[in-house]
């Protein structure tokens, strides 16, 4: 039986407020939910480390819930945030192995990524992926994007904000 939202909501505001027991139940159930999310997003052999960075992020963000708030969307927001980061984290070191001109399956793989994340930077407004590009890709600091792409540095944080929040949108559709 899953719980509902109420109970996750109450289990929470339980943790909240220093209930070892509740908290420990309400881990229990937020791994269930998370393996299940997931399961459709990534490989197999990433699961768990996923699962647990997750719950430290909970663990660490457990303060900012709201309990007038509801709980699953806040808990997706966390596991949709860690999802794209270990998206970033496989995509830097499948990255690196092809610069370092690895000679193995891996480099598939490497360009696939390569080729699906440019096919999504085309759906994105030209500055918005220009400045992705820059600072979280090839690691430029906002004030160097922005003198790359002759924008102020607002305008390029406003373009990373707006284009990962349209990446996300459509890697979820997807």
């Amino acid at each position: 039986m899953r719980p509902d939202e109420a109970s996750l909501a109450r289990l929470m505001a339980m943790a909240q407020n220093g209930d070892r027991q509740a908290y420990g139940a309400l881990l229990t159930e937020c791994q269930r939910w998370l393996r299940s999310y997931y399961s459709r997003r990534i490989a197999p052999n990433h699961l768990d480390d996923l699962v647990q960075d997750t719950l430290m992020a909970l663990h660490r963000k457990l303060a900012s819930y709201d309990p007038s708030r509801a709980f699953l969307p806040w808990l997706a927001a966390i596991a949709r945030y860690r999802w794209v980061d270990h998206l970033r984290q496989v995509y830097r070191a499948d990255e690196t192995e092809l610069d370092d001109h690895l000679a193995d399956e891996s480099e598939e793989s490497v360009v696939a990524a390569r080729i699906s994340l440019e096919r999504l930077f085309a759906q994105l407004p030209d500055n918005q992926a220009q400045a992705i590009e820059l600072v979280k890709i090839e690691g430029l600091s906002i004030a160097e994007a922005a003198r790359a792409c002759g924008q102020s540095e607002s305008l390029i944080k406003v373009n990373i904000h707006r284009g990962l929040k349209k990446l996300s949108a459509m890697i979820e559709k997807a």
